[in-house]
């Protein structure tokens, strides 16, 4: 389970989503509503999109819950006690229709649906997004990237540059569902049982005298490797 997957995430939305719900609370609004997410515009370079985040997200949804610290640091933002009170077991019982991981899309076509209460949709709507946005936007970069590879086999090595660990080790699993053929991110390797591949990094050659004898010591460590011959 990575950071995005804990059960105590619950207060990763925004202030205006329990504002919101403490007011339908307030006001009785416990009727369905539907929310759906779409990309409403696409770059002219860019036709198609590809869906990735449903299982990560669909995870989240299902552990959401909200811890006694949650609840005592809602108290103190004086939000109501009927809020507390409906958070303190909250479940999320909705319905979420969304097309599979992989599926290429355009825009205006719906990439998820929510359908639920009122309060219970509105609660996710911040993690919804959180969790598709990237995903989708890494998965349809990286599908162009192997698309434009055609037979050569891609290698994800972002996890240094990414947006933190749990972007990280996402970003791999949604890079591998486009059909990137490995990941140097070992923690996303074995999370997600994805492939991995490195090389060598230009310090290791810096480490030694000279080029060769880094090449030699490294390729007897490890004979079937990448070098790299422009340190």
């Amino acid at each position: 389970m990575t950071d995005t997957e804990r059960q105590d995430l619950g207060l990763f939305t925004d202030l205006y989503q329990l504002t919101m719900l403490d007011a339908y609370l307030q006001e009785g609004m416990h009727d369905d509503a539907v929310f759906t997410l779409f990309v409403r515009r696409l770059p002219e370079e860019r036709k198609f999109l590809l869906a990735a985040g449903l299982d990560p997200l669909l995870e989240t949804i299902e552990n959401l819950s909200f811890s006694d610290e949650d609840l005592n640091y809602l108290k103190e933002q004086n939000f109501s006690q009927k809020l507390i009170d409906y958070l303190r077991d909250f479940q999320f019982t909705g319905q979420v229709r969304a097309l599979p991981e992989g599926t290429v899309f355009f825009e205006n076509e719906p990439l998820v649906e929510v359908k639920a209460s009122l309060p219970q949709a509105q609660l996710i709507e911040t993690l919804v997004m959180n969790q598709l946005h990237l995903q989708t936007l890494l998965a349809s970069k990286g599908a162009r990237v192997a698309r434009s590879a055609q037979e050569c086999p891609v290698l994800d090595f972002g996890a240094r540059r990414v947006h933190g660990i749990d972007a990280g080790i996402k970003g791999s699993r949604a890079l591998y569902l486009s059909g990137i053929a490995a990941t140097s991110n070992m923690l996303a390797g074995r999370t997600y049982d994805l492939p991995v591949a490195g090389t060598m990094a230009h310090s290791y050659i810096q480490a030694h005298d000279c080029e060769y004898d880094a090449f030699k010591n490294f390729t007897n460590a490890f004979p079937e490797t990448v070098l790299l011959v422009d340190t």
